[in-house]
């Protein structure tokens, strides 16, 4: 893709169009599947979508030729910690980020859950829920993506219904949109 396209299409999506892209009811959807799945297990989830990339990470790709795939992840680790994923009681805070610009999609899994999970099947996820994405599904890529964290969650951090009722919510459910 030209250097152009790229600038064009960043510079005219914003958090509008993430919302538009899902609409309410999807975005509805999507809150209670995490809400539903934290029931299960002692992890977290936080959902990001980003209609486009700061113009300060977008320089990067486009001036300075740094893969946008690299850009994107470093996008997402910065997001990660905004969004204090790391800041959980087990260290098992997991963000599903997807840069809507590039239908690109990340996984992170904070220090406790990565020690368990191995990359490769972080990234069979990520795999799986591209298709979607790429096809335009974007609920349905997200919800395979949920689906594949949640499994994970489940296996290695399962709640007793003591914990569950008794856990503090710390990342909102809502998807976040920017």
């Amino acid at each position: 893709m030209n250097t152009l396209t790229h600038l064009f299409r960043h510079l005219w999506l914003d958090a509008d169009d993430a919302h538009r892209a899902i609409g309410s009811d999807g975005l509805a959807r999507l809150e209670a599947r995490i809400t539903e799945s934290e029931s299960a297990h002692s992890g977290q989830i936080c959902l990001c979508i980003e209609a486009s990339l700061p113009l300060r990470y977008l320089w990067r790709a486009l001036r300075h030729g740094e893969p946008i795939g690299e850009v994107l992840r470093d996008r997402a680790l910065t997001t990660f910690g905004k969004q204090r994923v790391w800041d959980t009681e087990q260290n098992n805070g997991v963000l599903i980020y997807l840069s809507l610009a590039e239908h690109h999609l990340e996984i992170l899994a904070d220090r406790g859950l990565a020690r368990l999970v191995p990359n490769e099947e972080w990234q069979a996820v990520v795999k799986e829920s591209s298709r979607s994405l790429h096809a335009g599904h974007l609920e349905e890529g997200l919800a395979l993506a949920l689906d594949g964290v949640h499994a994970r969650l489940a296996r290695h951090y399962p709640a007793s219904d003591e914990e569950s009722a008794a856990r503090e919510n710390t990342l909102p459910d809502r998807p976040i949109l920017r």
